[in-house]
């Protein structure tokens, strides 16, 4: 039997007041109905989540376990149900794009510019996430498109590589090995003390300049581990160590970090990602603006933006 969204609310009430009279007042209902509401989900789980002992009542440690994924899980519906209500009430169609923080360099928001300009009559959501929670928020259809780095197989979502980035080593602007202009080998990097980002979930773009390093036979010295990129970056500016990011972060922090080409091939992938299938006009209309954007920017157009499932439709 799985728990009662009901009963959870109730619990949260309980534990957040540390008291079943105020709780039961705050959730309108009497205070006998409330205490037997906690004993059916202790009795359900197996375990008090309560210490009556003391007051205020305090959580055992299955309580403190419970509550902290109650609280997520109600969050989530209080979400959803905002989300859901909001979709019925709108008459325009909605596009929901998720991206990672680094997209937002690699000229993302000009691609969002373009598509607004198109389709003023689509409601377009904009969702900050990491790669692994966009495969998941695509098969649930969270969202519609993701823009990541990251290479993931699912057969449940369609993966296209727009374009490979070449990566950079970014130095504090005073730092000695930013005072030339020339490409710089990682071995020269090998005793830089290294940021990484981001620090969580993996894998992630960590692990491919982890990975840059270590096929070339170097073990990188690193000293932070930066939960997002603007955070990384920052750190460099701080002189807290020296990062390899996009080529496209260059354009974005020029005035306090310093940047040198890799003489061996690096690159980090921007990999658009769908659920196959996916006919809508609005994700067709994406893929479109892309490869004309990228066209006029030099850029090579990804072949898989021609195929059949993503025309534009007219």
């Amino acid at each position: 039997m799985s728990m009662d969204l009901r009963l959870l609310r109730y619990f949260v009430a309980v534990a957040s007041d540390g008291n079943f009279n105020r709780a039961a007042e705050r959730l309108h209902i009497a205070q006998p109905p409330l205490s037997r509401a906690i004993q059916q989900l202790e009795a359900h789980v197996g375990a008090e989540l309560l210490d009556r002992s003391v007051r205020p009542l305090r959580l055992t440690p299955v309580g403190k376990l419970l509550y902290e994924q109650a609280t997520q899980i109600l969050a989530r519906m209080e979400d959803l149900e905002s989300m859901v209500k909001s979709a019925a009430e709108s008459k325009r169609r909605r596009f929901v794009i998720g991206f990672v923080a680094s997209t937002i360099y690699a000229r993302l928001p000009e691609l969002i510019r373009e598509f607004r300009k198109s389709a003023p009559d689509v409601e377009l959501v904009m969702v900050e996430s990491t790669t692994l929670d966009q495969i998941a928020a695509l098969k649930e259809g969270r969202i519609d498109v993701g823009f990541g780095r990251i290479r993931f197989d699912d057969p449940a979502v369609r993966r296209i590589i727009l374009r490979n980035e070449r990566l950079v080593a970014a130095f504090p602007m005073h730092h000695p090995l930013a005072q030339d202009d020339q490409p710089i080998s990682l071995r020269d990097l090998a005793n830089e003390p290294q940021i990484l980002y981001p620090r969580m979930p993996r894998p992630s773009y960590a692990d491919q300049v982890m990975s840059l390093f270590r096929d070339n036979g170097i073990e990188p010295r690193v000293v932070h581990e930066a939960r997002e990129l603007q955070i990384a970056i920052g750190l460099v500016a701080a002189e807290e160590g020296m990062a390899i990011v996009p080529e496209s972060v260059r354009r974005a922090r020029s005035h306090d970090v310093a940047f040198r080409d890799l003489v061996e091939p690096a690159t980090s992938p921007i990999i658009m990602s769908h659920r196959p299938g996916d006919h809508s006009p609005e994700l067709a209309l994406m893929a479109a603006i892309i490869a004309r954007q990228y066209q006029e920017w030099g850029y090579g157009v990804p072949a898989a933006l021609a195929g059949a499932e993503l025309t534009e439709e007219r």
